[in-house]
């Protein structure tokens, strides 16, 4: 089942995604919150695939 998204769609969730890691860095200690974003950055890149460290030059931190 293909799914139609509108830009705001995407752009309403990465806002929700957003606010969601901001209050969990507050909670968690580095290793726990960069173990989770890196999850959601390999979830986001098997979804759209795209590879967020090539996009933005992260190199390996991300």
């Amino acid at each position: 089942m293909l799914l139609s998204t509108t830009d705001g769609d995407v752009l309403d969730a990465a806002e929700a995604l957003g606010e969601e890691l901001a209050a969990m860095q507050s909670d968690a200690d580095d290793f726990e919150f960069e173990t989770v974003l890196k999850q959601c950055n390999e979830a986001i890149s098997e979804e759209t695939g795209i590879q967020y460290d090539d996009v933005c030059d992260t190199g390996d931190c991300c």
